[in-house]
């Protein structure tokens, strides 16, 4: 249904640094960008290597809270190690841990999940659902 999104972000710098690291072990790298330091209307964009952009994060002038109450997005995992590599990497890079990876059975069986919250306070997933 969706062909990409967009989140707004205060710092286009730090925040690509952040989701750099951070979705790389889920084999998610920057596929796009455009930067021009100083400058208004910065972006880039995240996908699969030698894809199109599927997230796309966007420079915005900060607000009260950039995220919506409730909003989140959960990024594809290949595996449960790449769960877990993504938490790790996310707080690392300076993300809030918000629910490390573990099994989540209220969402079902296999549901394998961690969740962290970005600088911009957007809360991030990263999820997989094999058996193992």
């Amino acid at each position: 249904m969706l062909h990409h999104l967009s989140l707004g972000v205060a710092d286009i710098e730090a925040a690509a640094r952040f989701y750099d690291t951070a979705l790389a072990p889920l084999g998610y790298v920057r596929v796009w960008s455009d930067l021009r330091p100083g400058e208004t209307g910065q972006a880039v964009g995240y996908g699969l290597s030698g894809g199109g952009d599927q997230l796309a994060l966007k420079q915005v002038v900060r607000s009260a809270s950039l995220s919506c109450p409730g909003f989140h997005i959960a990024f594809a995992a290949p595996s449960r190690a790449a769960v877990a590599a993504f938490h790790a990497a996310a707080v690392a890079a300076g993300g809030r841990d918000n629910g490390g990876p573990d099994l989540r059975p209220h969402y079902g069986p296999d549901y394998y999940a961690a969740f962290v919250v970005d600088a911009d306070g957007h809360h991030l997933e990263a999820v997989c659902k094999a058996a193992t």
